[in-house]
């Protein structure tokens, strides 16, 4: 006899539905974790993160950028970062990484060898104020970047993103994505010794 003898026609129902949805569940956490394998890695197996720009070893671009109206900061131009060690950091109040980052940055601005500078990538002027009124401004110098023409000269890959200038110009680390610890330990501060260094 069979087990369904007996039960509601509607339990019977949904237990077949219920069977049915385990293939599809599977196929998407297969998906899922296959998307994020490539999201995350080139087919060499490096962190997309980490792969090296063109430009670095190369002088920075020229940077002649207008101020962020109501920041209380100047505008971002090459005698901003001239002589400094400098991070050129590019955010937008609409990027939810910069959001996430925006702590470790203020934590750099407070390092007394580094000069800390943005481009805000393609932004308002309001929400960006709103943005650094709400988390606060490390930045020493902030230029504004509307149509995105001084993120392809420095060859931007995505937002957030962060690069690290010699005093004499000169490109020497970039950062695609936010910054975290690891990064910092194993990436820029490496970095940072080394220029330091080299003075």
């Amino acid at each position: 006899m069979s087990e369904d003898v007996g039960k509601p026609a509607e339990g019977r129902g949904f237990g077949r539905f219920a069977l049915a949805l385990v293939p599809l569940a599977v196929f998407a956490i297969i998906a899922g974790t296959a998307g994020k394998m490539l999201y995350d890695q080139d087919f060499n197996g490096r962190n997309a993160a980490d792969i090296p720009s063109a430009l670095i070893g190369t002088t920075a671009p020229v940077l002649n950028l207008p101020p962020l109206d109501g920041a209380g900061v100047p505008a971002l131009t090459s005698a901003a970062v001239a002589g400094k060690l400098t991070l050129v950091n590019v955010f937008a109040s609409w990027c939810v990484p910069c959001r996430q980052e925006h702590p470790i940055l203020k934590q750099l601005a407070e390092d007394g060898r580094l000069n800390v500078v943005a481009i805000n990538y393609k932004d308002k002027n309001e929400n960006a104020l709103r943005f650094l009124g709400e988390l606060g401004n490390p930045y020493a110098a902030i230029g504004v970047d509307p149509n995105g023409k001084a993120a392809i000269d420095w060859g931007v890959y995505g937002i957030p993103e962060s690069y690290l200038v010699a005093p004499d110009g000169t490109i020497l680390y970039k950062k695609v994505g936010p910054f975290d610890a690891l990064s910092l330990e194993k990436g820029l501060y490496p970095a940072m010794a080394a220029a330091l260094a080299a003075k």
